[in-house]
């Protein structure tokens, strides 16, 4: 092989390497740097100003022993560069970064690099929880908690985080700044909280991670969008949060529900679209396509939830996945269970949506007009589903002029391109022209 084909190679290796560094542990970093400075905005400069160097660097000199390691040290050390010519400008801001930085060690001995390659990860990742419950504060609005969740500890760039929410980059650039500056302002604490605090800080950031997922699993607003790279990573990269804080907080279950549903939901990705992106309910869904790794995984998952004995939401969905999930086919689906899981749910989160969820059940084990009488009533008028719920309930029932006028309802009301097709054949599938 010539010189210069070794050179690709290196260079493609450390280009490989540095790509895969920025997006496991570019939170990591983030957060260690933000205990250090104070600052969330002088941290993540600070990172990418590393990440910068390393672009530079590690094809020439190669890659470093502990990427993580060098990245934060070099962050750290371009940040008090850059601070203590701020500071000599009395910048008020970049003398308490310095401060800040003095007071957690920020001297020339790399602290960070001993504690990523000598002491563990225990600390670096208690960083990386008080910056998760940071950017999930219930003082920042939840479009801003999802944003800062996935540009701090994902590593999206904001066009990509804007990509995936379809609106403008300069939308959420500026949704990004405010959420920063009201974490500055407000002086949001820097930590993970305490005691009988804990649960309930813990749903938001459960609700964060599971609404990115959803972001990403849910039928798009054009045709192309279910396949799309961009909303693919937005379950990716959900699940990775959700692994990040199920080891974290090994002691959580409903850490552990989420990413046991998130893995069980995502199994089944490929059977979800015709390759003409039309949408398969879960029935009708071809199971040889379904991820049975994933599946697994989520299942094993649900098994040590249920012998913690401790329920709650996401654990009680992931089990109604797993049921799902254990049915080599729609006729085996054992429905009994699933109802029985369902008045679990509405018993620890009543709500009209778990409701309508639970009348599908229902409607399998007692008939469509045992759930069709208990959707009645449901403040879901503005629901899409629940006009497609309850008009197949109506088909079940021969009520087929009440079923079209549901049908129409569930079309106007329709959000994308796949499940208007999707109503349109169930229009046509009971012989209603369009």
């Amino acid at each position: 092989m010539s010189n210069s084909g070794a050179d690709a190679d290196a260079d493609a290796g450390a280009d490989a390497e540095i790509a895969r560094v920025f997006r496991h542990e570019y939170g990591r970093a983030v957060a260690v740097l933000t205990r250090t400075f104070g600052n969330v905005d002088i941290a993540e400069d600070a990172v990418q100003d590393a990440f910068a160097a390393a672009v530079q660097h590690w094809p020439a000199a190669g890659i470093p022993p502990s990427p993580v390691g060098w990245i934060i040290t070099t962050a750290r050390h371009r940040a008090i560069d850059r601070l203590r010519r701020e500071a000599a400008r009395e910048d008020k801001q970049a003398q308490a970064a310095l401060l800040a930085a003095a007071r957690s060690g920020g001297g020339p001995a790399a602290e960070e690099q001993v504690l990523v390659e000598q002491a563990g990860r225990d600390e670096v990742d208690d960083d990386t929880l008080r910056l998760i419950f940071t950017c999930c504060h219930p003082a920042l609005a939840r479009s801003a908690q999802v944003a800062l969740t996935l540009r701090l500890l994902g590593g999206l760039q904001t066009a990509e985080v804007a990509r995936a929410f379809l609106v403008p980059e300069p939308t959420m650039a500026q949704r990004l700044v405010r959420a920063k500056a009201k974490i500055r302002d407000a002086k949001i604490p820097y930590r993970v909280p305490r005691g009988a605090e804990l649960p309930a800080r813990l749903q938001p950031v459960l609700a964060v991670v599971y609404l990115i997922f959803n972001e990403g699993y849910n039928p798009g607003a054009t045709p192309e969008e279910p396949g799309s790279p961009a909303r693919a990573e937005l379950c990716v990269e959900a699940i990775r949060l959700g692994r990040l804080l199920t080891s974290l907080m090994p002691d959580e279950p409903e850490a552990m529900g989420l990413l046991a549903l998130m893995l069980l939901i995502e199994s089944r990705r490929a059977a979800r679209f015709t390759p003409d992106g039309d949408l398969v309910l879960l029935p009708a869904q071809d199971r040889g396509h379904w991820d049975s790794d994933l599946a697994a995984e989520g299942q094993e998952l649900v098994r040590q939830c249920l012998r913690r004995n401790r329920p709650g939401p996401y654990q009680l969905q992931a089990a109604i996945n797993a049921v799902h999930s254990d049915a080599a086919s729609a006729g085996d689906t054992d429905w009994a269970q699933i109802l029985q899981l369902y008045d679990q749910l509405l018993a620890v989160t009543p709500g009209p949506v778990v409701a309508l969820n639970r009348a599908v059940a229902l409607a399998e084990v007692r008939g469509p007009a045992a759930a069709l009488a208990a959707i009645e009533g449901l403040p879901l008028d503005n629901y899409y589903l629940f006009h497609a719920v309850r008009a197949d309930f109506l088909v079940r029932l021969g009520r087929l002029p009440e079923a079209e006028d549901a049908y129409r309802r569930a079309l106007a009301l329709a959000g994308s391109e796949a499940e208007r097709r999707f109503l349109e054949g169930k229009l046509r599938s009971i012989g209603v022209g369009l």
